[in-house]
């Protein structure tokens, strides 16, 4: 299929106005201290989340865990990740390009854990330009694989967090400003959503749109289907995970919707990571049901699962990646 997002020049303006930036003598300098300093930003972000923990009470409780659940809670984040990675490959089959399977996993995944913990614009959106743009693709191709893997998490997220708010919306304290039936309607909302997307794939005579001087074309019903229900599966691996690591002392519908309304409170309010928003909103609706302490001890566990380990193997990857792309460049002058 050919590119149908089109730009007039590569980001960072002409070839030759890079070329001179280049053989500047302080460039080479500035581009290591940039290096340090993300690194850096990483190490800060891993030291800050450890001390936001009242490890006391905290670490007795976690010492309480099963280790079956925490080998549980690590498969299905294993499983979340794969299926995560294989977000970008949809898009690879929506552009046509050839990168391969294999290199779109591993760059997905890198960009994954990095989006998780320091949020959307540096890890959904810079890397995965950097990324791609390195191995040769296109900005119009790289707007729409990334476009079409948000749409896939985000899609899914519509079908879910409707079935589970108009099936089963979780109780609600007195303060805040919607009770259950509002949420309900919600749920409803946000599932007609889904179907109309589903339903212009389907049925919509125009197949293209044109936003911002970018062609965007519809993906077939299939195509849409697979990226709503891979969105979706996503989600629920994720609850997944909380659920195991609560032990299962809530109900999975209830663990399920509280961390889609967590989810939904971050990209409000745009903190990386959901830092302290996750587990505000938990301790918020879930404290009546299981103590404050063995909430946080569950959500920790959740954070170093899914979010601390994952970074540590997505920086040393993206190290190993930018690496073997200097080589390439070495080889190729």
């Amino acid at each position: 299929m050919s590119d149908s997002l089109r730009s007039s020049a590569p980001p960072g303006g002409p070839p030759g106005a890079r070329r001179k930036l280049a053989d500047r003598a302080w460039w080479p300098w500035l581009r290591r201290a940039g290096t340090l300093a993300f690194f850096g930003l990483v190490a800060w972000l891993l030291v800050s989340q450890a001390r936001t923990i009242e490890w006391g009470r905290v670490l007795t409780s976690l010492q309480d865990y099963p280790l079956t659940a925490s080998w549980g809670a690590a498969a299905l984040a294993v499983a979340s990740y794969a299926l995560y990675s294989c977000f970008d490959l949809l898009g690879r089959h929506y552009t046509g390009h050839t990168l391969p399977a294999a290199t779109v996993m591993q760059l997905t995944f890198v960009s994954y854990a990095f989006n998780l913990n320091l949020g959307s614009v540096v890890g959904g959106i810079a890397f995965r330009y950097r990324l791609y743009s390195r191995l040769g693709l296109a900005v119009g191709t790289i707007t729409r694989v990334m476009t079409f893997s948000m749409l896939a998490n985000w899609m899914g997220y519509l079908l879910l967090a409707g079935a589970v708010f108009s099936l089963q919306p979780p109780a609600l304290p007195p303060g805040w400003k919607i009770d259950a039936f509002q949420l309900r309607l919600i749920g409803f909302a946000l599932l007609a959503l889904a179907l109309a997307y589903l339903g212009a794939c389907a049925f919509s005579s125009q197949r293209a749109f044109s936003l911002r001087g970018h062609d965007i074309e519809l993906p077939s019903l299939r195509l849409a289907g697979l990226q709503m229900g891979m969105g979706a599966g996503n989600w629920l691996l994720m609850s997944g995970i909380v659920f195991i690591l609560l032990q299962q002392r809530i109900d999975f519908f209830s663990v399920a919707s509280v961390l889609l309304l967590a989810s939904i409170a971050g990209v409000i309010t745009h903190i990386p990571g959901n830092l302290g928003v996750l587990e505000a909103v938990f301790v918020a609706l879930l404290s009546h049901r299981l103590p404050q302490h063995e909430l946080l001890a569950g959500l920790v566990a959740y954070r170093v699962v899914y979010f601390l380990v994952p970074l540590l193997a997505a920086a040393a990857l993206y190290l190993a990646m930018e690496s073997r792309a200097k080589q390439a460049t070495r080889s190729a002058a």
